[in-house]
């Protein structure tokens, strides 16, 4: 075993990989004001932007779920990485060679965690294969591309590889990379055999390697050649610890930036309409891997758009029956997008690859302009199904296609849509058909679904009352004008140390009446103080952080904006004096009501001495309410 990392190696890998750079390889992020940048969190479903990064800080926080931490937590949380794992992919990234306590320098294998493995397998099977499609046994697959208009060029660019036909080819090369059979087996690379030897899964194949989001080689899709292989048309990798088909979609990585630039997807069926598309100029392009279009790819392609008003997912399916029930379904998912959804069919039922043959570059293109609205598709497809000829059929084709309308939540939309299935219909009585569809809709709403909204997407939630606590205690108000100052107070000593140096450091736990705030003010206490911050003091406080709900705090209060268009001394001088002299109040408070209670037959003395200090703090209040921060 290799042991534990060295900690300033940790610390070498946190400093050398930029949190917005790792961050913005999974979602889109845009400018949120104060250096802060935002996206929709990839941790839970939502429409308006609540996540946020902090470049300078290398922390990420969201204010709708609460996860949150640095660069290293959230490679560990988006990938399902251990510490050790996260650390070593960082590591890779910045060309750092990591030391371990127990064994030195690391040796390829000793100490790697198992997903590594697996992503290190596969991306050296990748080469393996690429290398071997300049074979002569690949001339085969090299025709395939070259009757489907794919150079070499273009299988470069796609990493497009080939499996020799023998039974362990691959399996005997990873196993010179010092992979263990076991790994192999885990990976889905290789498979037992009756022998109970490992022989490779893919054999005289044409090769495709499916990437995650970042880049990674999770997976591959394999595409037949020859007559006498008796497996199917396309075989996939099948399920593993870093490959999922539901969660991954072919082509993602080459397009997400695209994707986040133009605000628009084009999803196609295969990954030689994706490779067509890209060669025609349609870079958006991706494709699910052997499986329907669903709710993880929806989820996927909401973080690059975000919530863009005229962001756009254009379908493209082939013509024919399946292609038309893949659209029906694809429209089930339509209203999960923050997004229009429309699609597009090539004519003569050819897919993107086959127009690309057929009629070049220009006609891909013009195929993706050329699209018809999900739902007016749908429309039609239902109304297509009923004879419109006599009025039994019309009634018939609108008792289905109403519903279908009614649940359409853009109002104005929905009424359009109305307008229009009246016109398909062929019914004269256009506000017959607006009123039918508004009496479903309010019918649903009155049932508990979902009302429509103004606005395509979702309205924003406002911002909650009451956050949970952090350390225990009750929950956070956020409307009480004192949790709120100790907020600010709190955001101060964590992003501006400085401004609140030395003074915060004399302030007691007890002045935060907040318990979840007099918990991260514990936690600055013990990492040192705001006036002993340095370039680690927020990693410093975040370890101090009795439990992770602590830290949590710690990481939300260190990204969340200060509510201030001039954070300066001034500033942070109000918040001293309002935190400060709240406690003077109450403890004057406490007093009164001692003095109260004390009985007149106390001794002389231990009246003096109350009624001293209830003087002292009503002075210590009153230069506070006249000097301000310098009445500190």
């Amino acid at each position: 075993m290799a042991g534990r990392i060295n900690d300033d190696d940790v610390k070498a890998v946190r400093d050398a990989v930029p949190i917005d750079a790792v961050v913005s390889e999974y979602l889109q992020l845009r400018n949120a004001g104060g250096g802060n940048l935002k996206g929709l969190c990839p941790f839970h479903d939502e429409k308006s932007p609540s996540f946020q990064v902090s470049p300078s800080k290398g922390l990420y926080h969201c204010f709708g779920c609460q996860a949150g931490g640095d660069t290293l937590d959230f490679v560990m949380k988006i990938d399902h990485l251990s510490f050790s794992e996260a650390v070593e992919r960082l590591a890779g990234l910045a060309g750092i060679t990591l030391r371990y306590e127990e064994g030195g320098y690391t040796s390829g294998t000793s100490g790697r965690g198992d997903r590594i493995r697996l992503v290190e397998a596969h991306k050296a099977a990748a080469q393996f294969y690429v290398d071997q499609l300049g074979s002569p046994e690949a001339e085969i697959g090299r025709k395939f591309l070259a009757e489907r208009g794919f150079d070499q060029a273009a299988a470069a660019h796609f990493s497009v590889g080939y499996s020799p036909a023998g039974w362990d080819h691959l399996t005997r090369f990873l196993r010179g990379k010092g992979f263990t059979d076991k790994e192999l087996i885990t990976s889905g690379l290789a498979q037992d055999s009756r022998s109970g030897k490992p022989i490779d899964r893919f054999r005289g194949r044409l090769m495709w390697p499916i990437r995650d989001i970042s880049g990674e080689v999770v997976g591959f899709g394999a595409r037949k050649l020859r007559d006498d292989d008796n497996g199917p048309k396309y075989l996939n990798t099948p399920e593993t610890a870093i490959y999922k088909k539901s969660q991954v979609l072919y082509g993602i990585d080459l397009a997400k930036k695209e994707i986040a630039k133009t605000s628009r997807a084009v999803v196609v069926e295969g990954y030689t309409d994706v490779m067509a598309c890209h060669m025609a100029g349609v870079t958006t392009a991706i494709a699910t891997c052997g499986t329907a279009f669903g709710g993880d790819h929806i989820k996927i392609l909401r973080r690059l758009l975000m919530d863009n008003a005229t962001a756009e997912v254009i379908f493209t399916f082939d013509g024919d029956a399946a292609g038309q029930k893949a659209a029906l379904r694809a429209f089930e998912d339509d209203q999960k997008f923050a997004a229009e959804t429309s699609i597009t069919i090539a004519p003569g039922g050819m897919d993107p690859c086959d127009l690309r043959l057929a009629q070049g570059d220009a006609a891909v293109a013009g195929l993706v302009e050329a699209r018809t609205p999900l739902f007016e598709f749908a429309l039609r497809h239902i109304v297509s199904r009923h004879n419109l000829e006599n009025p039994a059929g019309r009634a018939a084709a609108l008792a289905e296609a109403a519903p279908v309308v009614a649940s359409i939540k853009d109002l104005s939309i929905q009424h359009e849509s109305a307008v229009q299935l009246a016109g398909m219909l062929g019914i004269l009585d256009e506000p017959f058909v607006v009123k039918r569809v508004a009496q479903l809709a309010r019918w649903a709403r009155d049932r508990g679904n979902q009302p429509p909204q103004q606005g395509r997407g979702r309205p924003q939630e406002p911002a909650p009352a009451a956050a949970p606590p952090a350390g225990g205690g009750p929950a956070l108000n956020l409307r009480s004008p004192a949790h709120r100052t100790e907020r600010e107070l709190l955001k101060l000593a964590l992003q501006r140390p400085a401004l609140v140096s030395p003074a915060f450091d004399a302030y007691g736990i007890d002045e935060f009446t907040a318990p979840p705030y007099a918990a991260v003010r514990q936690a600055i206490q013990d990492a040192g103080g705001a006036s002993q911050a340095g370039d680690d003091y927020l990693a410093r406080v975040r370890d101090a952080a009795p439990n992770d709900t602590v830290r949590a705090m710690v990481t939300e209060l260190a990204v969340e904006a200060i509510h201030a268009k001039t954070v300066d001394e001034v500033y942070a001088g109000v918040q001293l004096v309002q935190v400060r002299l709240r406690a003077v109040d109450r403890r004057v408070l406490e007093i009164q009501g001692a003095m109260t209670r004390l009985s007149p037959q106390a001794p002389p003395e231990q009246h003096a001495a109350v009624q001293e200090e209830l003087w002292v703090l009503q002075q210590y209040g009153q230069r506070l309410r006249n000097r301000g921060a310098e009445g500190l």
